[in-house]
């Protein structure tokens, strides 16, 4: 869309107010919302964001990062073909942003410019990037303070009828919200926990599915709302149930996007040698990227092992054990369905940052032709130090702290961001970590339940 369409298309659906969002680097959706008289001009010039903002970590706390004092300002430069009007907010729509310093360029600290700049660096390389995140959350309503799960008393059994039944009307709801929006829904499942629901949409290029991923969260918060309910995307909202994940699905093709570069049919099982070099990249920086990918104090709750979310490099085939999964291909769609599940990845990230450092990591593989070691045929947890010694398995950290000390001592990851973007990262996350390691669990629950 271009801005004169942006425009016909906000009176036409008689928006009123129009958000110019963004995410942080805790992975926190934010905006500033204009009228719709000022919509044509800020569409060109942005709206202003003071340097010091994406120094502000999950608490509302500003960190003192050199580079980030509130002096100067940048601005919120909307992409016109991320316009959406939003079905849950009435004379509402959004646009998502780059943050641009007044040369109109990446100011240092931009996750979106950060994940444009990792995709320019694959087609250099050959190839482009299909993807899309896979959600769960929690439905839960607010009794007297506490987030009460959404559920029958005894709790619904997972995939099955009575649990969709109980949230029909509002899973419609929210599917339909998503359709209008341009997402295409796959499917929509009760999950393991008490509440705990899942819906996937369809893959698109990976800008879109980091954009959609922003757009996904914010829609199924805003109809959980009118619904008197809350939506929760952290990783362990409940510390006795089951974690939600937000894993990636991704998929590597030709520049054209015609040729499947993943899938080989005369390769072992499918996966071709790009593709064991890609896997093989992201294995080896997989301590240092899971600070970017699963980052918040909350996301170590749900790292446990043979609890389906990972705790180590491990990659197999169709293992869910394993922190990178290749997943068996439909019958007479192989090379169109073949693609890796990443499941150390949670809906507490920034999908910028979290995609971007994913691909770059993959792209080190190509680049260097790396190998992965043996695929894990069991779960980690029970093989035998000969079969991990094979496989390259190694554990991932444990605690925010030890991802956060990885991802200072990898080079590579660090370079990729850029000084100021990592710094940045460094700097909100480990003030995150020190607030959150000297409180109590309550107050990390509350505190991550309601900010994703």
């Amino acid at each position: 869309m271009n801005i004169h369409e942006v425009v016909t298309a906000a009176h036409q659906a008689d928006v009123k107010l129009i958000r110019f969002e963004y995410c942080d680097v805790s992975g926190v959706a934010r905006s500033k919302a204009i009228h719709v008289a000022q919509l044509e001009h800020k569409l060109l010039e942005g709206v202003s964001l003071t340097r010091a903002q994406m120094a502000i970590n999950l608490l509302e706390t500003v960190v003192d990062i050199e580079g980030m004092e509130p002096i100067g300002e940048i601005r919120l430069v909307p992409d016109p073909d991320t316009f959406t009007v939003l079905p849950w907010a009435p004379g509402s729509a959004s646009v998502l942003c780059d943050q641009l310093g007044h040369d109109r360029l990446n100011w240092g600290a931009c996750p979106r410019s950060y994940l444009k700049d990792v995709l320019a660096r694959a087609a250099e390389a050959g190839f482009t990037v299909q993807a899309t995140f896979e959600n769960e959350y929690y439905l839960a309503r607010e009794d007297e303070g506490r987030y009460v799960p959404f559920d029958f008393v005894d709790h619904a059994p997972v995939y099955s009828p009575i649990g969709h039944d109980l949230n029909s009307a509002i899973m419609i709801d929210m599917i339909d919200a998503l359709v209008v929006q341009g997402m295409e829904v796959e499917q929509a499942i009760n999950e393991y926990g008490p509440g705990q629901q899942e819906i996937s949409v369809k893959h698109t290029d990976a800008l879109g599915a980091a954009d959609n991923q922003l757009k996904f969260r914010d829609t199924i918060r805003g109809v959980a709302l009118r619904h008197g309910l809350l939506a929760s995307f952290a990783p362990k909202p409940y510390p006795d149930e089951i974690g939600s994940g937000a894993h990636v699905h991704l998929s590597l093709w030709d520049v054209q996007g015609k040729r499947s570069l993943l899938y080989d049919k005369s390769a072992d099982r499918g996966l071709s040698t790009l593709g064991r070099h890609f896997i093989a990249g992201v294995a080896e920086h997989l301590p240092a990227l899971s600070a970017l990918t699963v980052p918040s104090y909350n996301s170590y709750r749900r790292l446990k092992p043979s609890a389906w979310a990972s705790t180590t490099t491990a990659w197999g085939f169709d293992n869910k054990e394993a922190a990178l999964r290749v997943v068996s291909p439909f019958y007479q769609r192989e090379e169109q369905s073949y693609n890796i599940e990443f499941k150390a990845s949670d809906g507490s990230a920034n999908p910028y940052l979290s995609l971007g450092a994913l691909i770059a990591c993959g792209l080190d593989g190509i680049e260097r032709e790396l190998e992965p070691g043996e695929p894990s045929e069991r779960d980690p947890a029970r093989m035998s130090p000969e079969e991990l010694e094979r496989g390259k398995v190694r554990p991932l950290p444990s605690t925010m702290a030890a991802a956060l000390n990885e991802l200072q001592g990898d080079e590579f990851l660090l370079d990729s961001m850029g000084d100021l973007l990592s710094r940045c990262y460094l700097a909100v996350r480990r003030s995150e970590e020190q607030a959150f390691s000297a409180e109590s669990d309550e107050f990390e629950i509350r505190n991550h339940f309601y900010r994703f």
